[in-house]
């Protein structure tokens, strides 16, 4: 666990990444803490973050994930403002050998529904990832799962593939984590909203009372959660779906709405921060944007008429040598994001650039003559053809900018000709496993802070990006990364990790940033909701 403390200490300490919370000057003010009973009067969220499936099984996103915190149990939880694995409806968890994690449950657990949360939930939700193994889901987070046991009604044991595992406790607090009611969920594939819904399968902080999905979800305080959050400090609150950022933006400012999360465009935050009406405070942040190449559908990929895995990689490199980090950063995010050049962000344990001194100049700067260069020694005629698709909902309105910009940067030199096509993230999310895009951007909110969480999800055979890139090295060196309690010699895998993935270029890391909370200066709790555990959490807001 000294691992993780130390990832945390790092991603507090992001050189020029933040995050911004804006407090608007609007609504009454006054109050209770996030710590005291519930207070009188209901709270509404927006946000542009969609959800895909509340089924943990079935989605792996930030929209999905930021509703199941609210609803459903977990093992272990994170209070707000660490990140450090703590029981929640768990009494006890500890390994309790290299290769067994062992879980006791309190007592009297139940769900909304009047069934028994007991050890039988425990195994099932976690059997029941493994078999289902959605493409959208986050089963490649039990990697080193082996099998799951129920020894009595409140014991469960974890048996580990790899002992020492120095991210199974932090695995059990994200989107992997939630537990669900065996007698509700089937065993064998994904549920639908509003059957979950209706049959009350919650046992987290709150319930749902009213569900319009990507309109308007109902959240009511649950009297018989048990768990390390405590009773939620708003009894109700409501969350508020737009499509359009410039219209959540309006809202709160005119005290519509009581917090506006995720997502601003970086020109709104500009703008805001500007405003003598609103306060602006900065946490930490750990969010990543990147390009995913399709292995197979990618230009010369496996799949294609001229499938060639060295003119593959060459229009990879070129790419790498074209961007302009810099550029998208200062242009398109106004400093709000900053230039990333390797897989693992800065700050946390084994972080390097090997991009920065690999492709482009050498120090950070694009070179067309270097991009010239690998196309020609390669034999490959240009211009080339790209289909870029990228996502206009779900990372903000700044990504039309951003992605305009790249296109812009890859055809500067005639290397290039770019067909840039967007999909709303709902479609787009279901897509990109099946093979629709030859390349996409993706963008990555951690799971929980460790350089670990950077890697097995990306560069693992069951990898979430199902992109059909194989290294068997690295993945061998993730196995050994992710269990090595030696903090120098770990630091030294995940260098070696970041060096090979570099030069395959499975994904093409761009930025590394921060996100934004908005609220009326009456909501106490919000600074909160933006803490290490990246976990946005209903419960601490108050009025």
């Amino acid at each position: 666990m000294s691992q993780t403390r130390f990832a945390v200490r790092s991603a507090i300490a992001l050189a020029g990444v933040t995050l911004l919370t804006l407090t608007a000057c609007t609504g009454p003010s006054g109050g209770s803490s996030s710590n005291s009973s519930a207070s009188s009067g209901p709270i509404t969220v927006g946000t542009t973050d969609k959800v895909t499936f509340l089924d943990p099984a079935g989605s792996y996103d930030n929209g999905s994930f930021m509703v199941m915190n609210q609803i459903y149990p977990f093992l272990l939880n994170s209070k707000p403002g660490s990140a450090e694995p703590q029981p929640d409806i768990a009494e006890s968890a500890s390994f309790t050998s290299p290769t067994e994690y062992t879980v006791k449950l309190k007592s009297g657990l139940k769900w909304a529904n009047g069934d028994t949360l007991d050890s039988a939930d425990v195994k099932f939700s976690f059997d029941r990832q493994v078999k289902i193994n959605d493409p959208n889901g986050p089963a490649s987070l039990l990697d080193n799962l082996a099998s799951v046991d129920a020894k009595d009604a409140t014991t469960v044991v974890f048996h580990l593939k790899k002992g020492n595992d120095q991210t199974f406790p932090q695995v059990l607090t994200g989107p992997v984590g939630p537990i669900v009611d065996h007698n509700v969920f089937p065993a064998d594939k994904v549920m639908n909203d509003e059957d979950i819904i209706s049959k009350k399968a919650f046992a987290g902080p709150y319930t749902i009372s009213s569900y319009q999905k990507n309109q308007l979800v109902s959240f009511k305080a649950n009297p018989d959660y048990k768990g390390l959050l405590g009773k939620p400090a708003t009894d109700t609150v409501n969350l508020k779906y737009y499509s359009d950022s410039n219209n959540l933006k309006l809202d709160v400012q005119q005290g519509n709405i009581d917090v506006a999360w995720r997502s601003l465009a970086a020109t709104d935050v500009d703008s805001l921060a500007k405003d003598n009406k609103v306060t602006v405070h900065k946490g930490p942040g750990g969010e990543i944007r990147y390009i995913v190449f399709n292995f197979d559908t990618m230009p010369f990929g496996a799949k294609t008429p001229q499938a060639d895995p060295a003119k593959s990689l060459a229009v990879r490199q070129a790419m790498a040598d074209l961007v302009d980090r810099d550029a998208i950063a200062s242009q398109v995010y106004k400093g709000t994001y900053t230039p990333l050049y390797s897989y693992i962000p800065d700050g946390f344990l084994g972080a390097t650039t090997p991009l920065k001194s690999m492709y482009g100049d050498g120090n950070g700067k694009p070179s067309a003559d270097k991009a010239k260069k690998v196309l020609t020694d390669a034999g490959i005629t240009s211009p080339v053809t790209l289909n870029l698709q990228y996502n206009p909902d779900h990372y903000g309105k700044s990504s039309g900018d951003e992605y305009a910009l790249v296109k812009q940067q890859l055809e500067a030199g005639g290397l290039f000709k770019v067909n840039l096509q967007s999909t709303e993230w709902v479609t787009y999310s279901k897509d990109r496993t099946k093979d629709v895009y030859p390349m996409y951007q993706l963008g990555w909110f951690p799971d929980f802070s460790d350089p670990d969480n950077y890697l097995t999800p990306f560069f693992t055979e069951n990898s979430f990006l199902k992109n059909h890139y194989t290294n068997t090295a690295v993945q061998d060196l993730i196995s050994k990364e992710a269990t090595n309690p030696d903090k120098s010699s770990r630091s030294q895998q995940l260098g070696q990790i970041q060096d090979d993935v570099a030069k395959d270029l499975s994904t093409l890391p761009l930025l590394q940033g921060s996100q934004v909370a908005v609220s009326g200066t009456s909501v106490k709790g919000v600074d909160s909701t933006l803490d290490p555990s990246f976990k946005f959490r209903l419960g601490v807001l108050s009025k």
